[in-house]
């Protein structure tokens, strides 16, 4: 059996967004260690979206062609990286949420083998993603007065569309509140060590709630894709 077309699409449009968000820190890195350690990460949703993306039809036409409410990434991953804490508190609230899935994946959370396998492969790939966003967690919370404020600030900004992870996508066999609930046990966990609280206040976006899945996404998402799809755009049917 098939992966139903709209599962592919949204995983496969959630690491396509998020991994062109961390390729927008290339130059743009506090050090140049962090600088390969982003691209890794980038490189590696990048594969995850391409593999996702041909399952569900033209790779290319998926990532350049399509209007923003054809897209139906969350609404977490499209957010500006703003300073580094923010990328990180974005990085760490989508990896933790990711392993999980892909885990349940590769266990049984799909009937399709195509799927299950990628997953099986890319839990491994985030298990780390999840791995580099809890060290600088850790680092930044429990660091200088400045930098505690600076992902604190982050993680409380980032709160409201972490709801939205766990809305069930067609076709994923998932227990989504059981995932929600050891999501955010891990996230406590993660942010306890770092010295810092767990943001108050709801899970998602007050005026829409989990729409991302719906084509329904934030103002800064447009300028995003009209600059991830200006050069195909502009070239139609050029071949590199």
């Amino acid at each position: 059996m098939s992966a139903p077309r709209t599962a592919v699409l949204a995983l496969g449009d959630d690491a396509l967004v998020l991994s062109h968000r961390l390729g927008e820190w290339a130059g743009n890195a506090p050090v140049l260690e962090e600088e390969v350690a982003l691209a890794n990460i980038a490189l590696d949703l990048l594969g995850q979206a391409r593999t996702l993306l041909t399952m569900a039809g033209d790779e290319d036409e998926l990532a350049y062609l399509r209007e923003e409410r054809a897209f139906t990434n969350v609404q977490l991953v499209e957010q500006p990286n703003g300073d580094f804490a923010h990328t990180i508190a974005r990085q760490l609230y989508f990896s933790a949420y990711q392993e999980l899935l892909y885990e349940r994946l590769a266990g049984g959370g799909t009937d399709d083998a195509e799927l299950a396998a990628l997953a099986a492969k890319a839990v491994k790939e985030v298990a780390y993603h999840r791995d580099h966003a809890e060290h600088w967690t850790l680092r930044l919370g429990d660091g200088t007065g400045t930098s505690r404020k600076r992902m604190k600030d982050a993680l409380d900004g980032l709160w409201r569309y972490t709801g939205e992870l766990f809305r069930p996508v067609e076709g994923l066999d998932v227990d989504w509140a059981g995932l929600d609930e050891e999501w955010t046990r891990r996230i406590t966990a993660v942010l306890e060590r770092a010295t810092l609280t767990v943001p108050e206040g709801p899970r998602s976006s007050p005026w829409a709630a989990g729409a991302g899945r719906q084509g329904v996404h934030t103002e800064p998402f447009g300028r995003m894709l009209a600059e991830m799809q200006h050069l195909h755009r502009s070239h139609p049917g050029a071949s590199w």
